[in-house]
């Protein structure tokens, strides 16, 4: 997809109404450090319209962007953010879960996983949890360029392996510094939204 125009359209918390969006979207969920909005913005080709920072837990809200008026990128909180309170987590999921049940329009969920290690217990969990709300999560294996090309195949296993992916299984390996994958996340998404 050529981006024209981007803009954050909607901006979603703990007690706001979901939009009801008429365009197509597609959402994104990651640990709280695994490059997120690195991705969005990657995605977008904008420097910081989704905010980065140092620390972790910065998207508390669930964020629609507009793409060419032809479909939406959906931020969704980071999970396994330590220092946000118990209570303030189960909001956050309780969101999420009303999303992900009442969006009429989302086509895919995107599941970012850090390529450098194996996928951890918050991963494991929230990769069975979007499965357990009816999608079939596609996973990006962030943090590409930390890698010697060499040892790709094996991360890449790793994390087939720790989420026991059912086979076939789309897992983009991606870069936010390079932008290595960035097409083909692209053509994944055209084909789910064209």
């Amino acid at each position: 997809m050529v981006i024209k125009n981007v803009e954050l359209e909607t901006v979603c918390g703990i007690t706001s109404t979901l939009p009801e969006n008429i365009l197509p979207e597609v959402a994104f969920s990651g640990k709280s450090n695994v490059g997120k909005s690195s991705l969005i913005n990657g995605l977008m080709n904008r420097k910081s319209l989704a905010r980065t920072s140092s620390q972790p837990g910065k998207t508390q809200t669930i964020n629609f962007y507009n793409i060419n008026n032809a479909m939406y990128l959906v931020d969704l909180p980071g999970y396994g953010y330590a220092k946000a309170p118990e209570k303030e987590k189960f909001k956050w999921g309780k969101m999420i879960e009303r999303y992900l049940h009442q969006s009429k329009q989302l086509k895919a969920v995107f599941l970012l996983i850090d390529i450098r290690h194996d996928p951890s217990a918050n991963d494991k969990t929230m990769y069975d949890w979007i499965v357990y709300q009816g999608y079939e999560p596609v996973i990006i294996a962030t943090k590409l360029d930390k890698l010697k090309k060499s040892q790709v195949k094996k991360h890449v296993d790793a994390i087939r392996m720790g989420l026991s992916l059912t086979p076939g299984t789309k897992i983009f390996p991606y870069s936010s510094t390079t932008k290595q994958g960035r097409d083909e996340i692209w053509e994944y998404i055209d084909s789910l939204v064209l």
